[in-house]
């Protein structure tokens, strides 16, 4: 048998929405049968939801209205994919001491199923009116069942059309991705690429060069650099492509780490301030690695945006495994268009420092959901605050 796709009500609605034939339906079936009340219906196991309404007798349903499908015929329709067809209630042998004509107060009914070439019920495509009518003359039902067959076939031209203008969107944002990818990667290995062979032909022409340690110096930060660019790069294909940035969490003792990367941001930072307030009795279920990178982005995220005479501020407390932890920096703050693709991978200011791939902050939100947690941001003229919730394990 098959089965529904999950239920999804203001889909469903947005999707009769877009059949510009329905309205026009509905009109007709009123017209055609005196019926004052038509309506497209969603049915599910169990909802009944209305997707498009014509109603001339106020009956009070509107697009997204729900009626409790017990209390209706449609659940029935559903399951036996016949119709249902009253000329008039109250004196017909079957319905007249059924309930639903009189919970709704209506004489006359029809019913179609909407099913799709799949062989799903969407719904119902029905009609009713507190006064009788003839719709069993022979031609109502089979010009109804049209109706119900033609709103069944728009929903697959929608459906199949959303779904390609989908898959395009996708393959456009893919492809994007994947310039830009290419474009900044191309840009920031280049350097220190460049660097360590600059460095490497002075040596071989002049071992004994004086300026050999402070050479041999910047080839290693080269060297560092370029690692943690590739480094970014693997974490950016398993957040992106993987399923995720593995994690190994256990119960830590994370102050000493902290404190250990609020140094190596102070000793990289010498001309700045780096404050740190951590409060940390307990022990935190984390992974320790993860978490010092974390914090690591957000002290030199801050460091590089915030204003360069202001200090920048660590925060951290915690009870019971879990952990509360902020990243503050002064400046100016981050311009709403920025903000809003701030966790995208390569995103960056194009007006400000190019400290590195755009990676730093989509990898840490990415840390933060590895641990079930979360990472926000508040930007406003007073300040700047990324803040770190970890759930107590």
């Amino acid at each position: 048998m098959v089965t529904d796709p999950d239920p999804d009500p203001a889909g469903d609605i947005a999707l009769v929405a877009r059949i510009g034939a329905v309205p026009t339906i509905l009109q007709i079936l009123c017209d055609m049968t005196g019926l004052r009340f038509a309506a497209v219906a969603r049915v599910t196991n169990h909802d009944w939801t209305a997707c498009a309404v014509l109603d001339r007798i106020g009956f009070g349903l509107r697009p997204g209205g729900q009626l409790d499908l017990q209390t209706t015929f449609c659940d029935s329709i559903r399951a036996s994919r016949q119709p249902i067809v009253i000329d008039h209630a109250s004196r017909d042998p079957v319905y007249a001491s059924h309930p639903v004509p009189r919970r709704y107060g209506f004489e006359s009914y029809i019913s179609v199923p909407i099913i799709r070439r799949d062989g799903s019920v969407f719904g119902t495509i029905c009609a009713l009116d507190p006064e009788p009518a003839r719709l069993r003359d022979g031609k109502v039902l089979p010009t109804v069942t049209l109706f119900a067959e033609l709103v069944a076939a728009q929903l697959e031209i929608e459906e199949r059309l959303q779904a390609s203008q989908t898959a395009l969107l996708d393959a456009e944002a893919l492809g994007a991705l994947r310039e830009q990818f290419i474009a900044v990667l191309g840009h920031d290995l280049r350097n220190p690429i460049a660097a360590v062979g600059a460095g490497a032909d002075l040596l071989a022409r002049h071992p004994a060069d004086a300026r050999a340690p402070e050479i041999l110096a910047q080839m290693r930060r080269s060297c560092r650099r370029m690692a943690t660019l590739v480094d970014d790069i693997l974490d950016f294909a398993r957040g992106r492509l993987g399923g995720g940035i593995p994690v190994r969490q256990r119960r830590v003792a994370l102050d000493g780490l902290l404190r250990d990367v609020v140094a190596e941001l102070r000793g990289t930072h010498p001309d700045r301030t780096v404050e740190a307030a951590i409060d940390l009795p307990d022990l935190v279920a984390c992974d320790p690695r993860r978490i010092g990178q974390l914090v690591s982005n957000l002290l030199a995220n801050a460091l590089v945006h915030g204003a360069q005479d202001r200090p920048v501020s660590l925060t951290a407390h915690g009870r019971d495994g879990g952990l509360t932890l902020s990243v503050t920096n002064q400046g100016r703050p981050i311009p709403p268009a920025i903000m809003a693709r701030l966790f995208q991978p390569f995103s960056r200011d194009a007006n400000g420092p190019r400290a590195g791939l755009g990676l730093g902050l989509y990898i840490a939100a990415e840390v933060a959901r590895a641990h079930g947690g979360t990472l926000s941001v508040a930007s406003d003229p007073a300040a700047t605050v990324f803040t770190l919730e970890l759930p107590a394990g």
